[in-house]
């Protein structure tokens, strides 16, 4: 189970940063190591809500209960977090 603290920590944290990379998500790998975090562009998501907005990037839930991967806005299922970087372009 992830938090709505955790979330808000790792956002938080982000938002302190330059650069949204594939860097920042393997400090956060480190820092939380019972979350699975993934790296990518926000317009790659496609349809899904995130949980935490940035001008820079968003957060978005992941669910890996089952064979497949799924995004999900449920705290209580989550087993890791998409940090999607926007493209200024």
């Amino acid at each position: 189970m992830i938090t709505q603290e955790t979330i808000n920590q790792i956002g938080q944290s982000a938002s302190h940063e330059a650069i949204i990379s594939e860097e920042l998500v393997n400090q956060f790998r480190q820092r939380f190591p019972d979350i699975h975090f993934t790296y990518c562009m926000d317009d790659d998501v496609g349809m899904a809500r995130p949980v935490y907005e940035n001008d820079a990037f968003n957060l978005y839930l992941i669910d890996s209960r089952e064979h497949c991967l799924c995004f999900t806005q449920e705290l209580e299922i989550a087993t890791g977090i998409v940090v999607a970087e926007i493209d200024e372009e």
